[in-house]
């Protein structure tokens, strides 16, 4: 990481506000922040699950630090993917979410499904995770879920509001990617882009357990007036599409651990 002290010349304030975003980025680099956190090796497999923007160099790290079996999926946006040799990365569509990434989450609740206790699912989240990882409810289309989401987008709804309505028309958001990794032991590494960096709200958060409810989600698309298909308001209304809640068993032994945020980039330019 850059460093810069009292005895440099002062620098002018185009080159200083250049330093300053330098030292905040490089705070938050995959490369920095991940090996730390890694998790030891399991007694079984070890599996890499993930999505975001930095998913693909989240990946790229792990593989540069860890020794023994290893295999995966993630997914990244376009133009955001770096070669990983044992992970496989898939690039879609960010904000608003696309096909690719469906087969995306798709191949991922395949990689984590059938393992056992002494197996690892090691889930790498970020920013942009919520879209680039989208898997519609029973029922929903993903032309229904991509109009709601340009709805919502547009809509002035905080990313807390949207990712409320993102992890009820999901069957891999709010807690459901971590139930599907069960029993195996799972441990997920976040790069927050959120206020509060609550795991909840990154990526609409896959492994955690969810103290929102379907009655929530109907809520926020009435407060910014969303339009949805009958289908939707129906089974949100009946808690059919309803996510993992607080004390779930399956989640129980799962852990997070948050590797990089907004406010330690801050601070890293501070003290800079």
């Amino acid at each position: 990481m850059a460093s810069y002290d009292s005895a440099m010349p002062e620098l002018e304030p185009d080159r200083l506000l250049r330093a300053l975003f330098e030292v905040a980025i490089d705070a938050a680099r995959p490369e920095r922040c991940v090996p730390p956190l890694l998790p030891s090796r399991p007694a079984g497999r070890t599996v890499v699950v993930g999505a975001g923007k930095a998913a693909a160099a989240m990946a790229q790290a792990v593989e540069a630090h860890w020794t023994g079996e290893l295999s995966g999926t993630v997914v990244t946006a376009h133009g955001h993917s770096v070669p990983c040799e044992r992970i496989e990365v898939i690039e879609s569509a960010h904000p608003v979410p696309a096909e690719a990434g469906v087969r995306a989450a798709e191949k991922i609740l395949a990689r984590v499904s059938g393992l056992r206790a002494d197996d690892l699912v090691l889930c790498l989240m970020s920013g942009g995770g919520s879209a680039l990882m989208p898997l519609p409810a029973a029922g929903l289309s993903m032309e229904q879920k991509q109009g709601i989401t340009r709805q919502l987008l547009r809509s002035g709804a905080t990313i807390t509001e949207i990712n409320t309505v993102r992890r009820h028309l999901s069957r891999i958001k709010g807690g459901r990617l971590g139930v599907a990794s069960h029993p195996a032991r799972l441990v997920t590494l976040a790069i927050s882009d959120v206020p509060g960096d609550d795991p909840v709200d990154i990526a609409s958060g896959p492994t955690v357990a969810d103290p929102t409810t379907c009655a929530d989600a109907l809520a926020v698309l009435a407060r910014h007036r969303v339009v949805v298909p009958p289908l939707v308001r129906s089974a949100l209304g009946r808690g059919e599409w309803e996510s993992i809640k607080p004390g779930d068993p399956r989640l129980a032994g799962s852990e997070y651990r948050i590797v990089a945020t907004p406010q330690a980039s801050l601070q890293a330019a501070a003290r800079t």
